[in-house]
């Protein structure tokens, strides 16, 4: 079992937080890699269900999504049922067909305002991503190109103006910081005692998100 393993065995031992599910999120600034975590963390806990923030969001809405998340996700979660939502397309702009989401022992949770307060109640962890804004954004804006630069203009004041009212990471339980090997975790400033825990993936792969 190597260490990201036994993260993933620790997270399938908190006790559910929304109804039968531990629900996980992994929060942290626009390109610090949250996504690619998620996906290797999702492995590593046999396929754990993944929600992309981004399919919640919209244009008209980057952080008003909390109502569509309560009443599409939360409440059938909750209950222990599957949970329908309609993941946004950033292309054609608008909502999509429902998209299901089961109650699994462990579902992740990922994307700029995981963490938020509406949400902390329902999780049974918060993971923040330990990279800066301007290198996060830097990295973002490299890899969406100069197409989405504008975006990325209003982009990074409307992120600025929601951690500033509603901040996660004070409340994050454990900071996920990128190595060349994989990642380190370290205990987050929620957690007032308890030895570093490291955490690898061994590919030596650089996050694309």
């Amino acid at each position: 079992m190597n260490d990201l393993d036994r993260a993933a065995a620790s997270l399938r031992r908190l006790p559910p937080s929304c109804g039968p599910v531990r629900l996980v999120a992994v929060d942290g600034h626009a390109g610090s890699g949250k996504s690619t975590f998620a996906g290797r963390l999702s492995v590593a806990l046999g396929g754990a269900p993944v929600l992309h923030l981004d399919d919640l969001a919209s244009h008209a809405e980057l952080f008003a999504w909390t109502d569509r998340m309560l009443a599409e996700v939360i409440g059938p979660l909750s209950r222990g049922e599957t949970a329908l939502y309609h993941p946004y397309d950033w292309t054609l702009r608008s909502f999509g067909p429902p998209r299901p989401l089961p109650p699994a022992p462990v579902v992740l949770v990922e994307g700029v305002g995981a963490g938020r307060r509406a949400l902390r109640p329902f999780l049974a962890g918060l993971l923040w991503m330990e990279r800066g804004p301007e290198e996060s954004w830097g990295r973002g804006r490299h890899r969406d190109g100069p197409e989405l630069s504008s975006f990325w203009d209003g982009w990074t004041v409307a992120e600025t103006r929601h951690f500033a009212e509603d901040p996660s990471r004070p409340f994050a339980d454990a900071l996920v910081r990128e190595v060349p090997e994989g990642y380190v975790w370290l205990p987050g400033p929620c957690v007032t005692a308890g030895p570093n825990q490291t955490i690898t993936q061994g590919d030596g792969s650089s996050p694309a998100n």
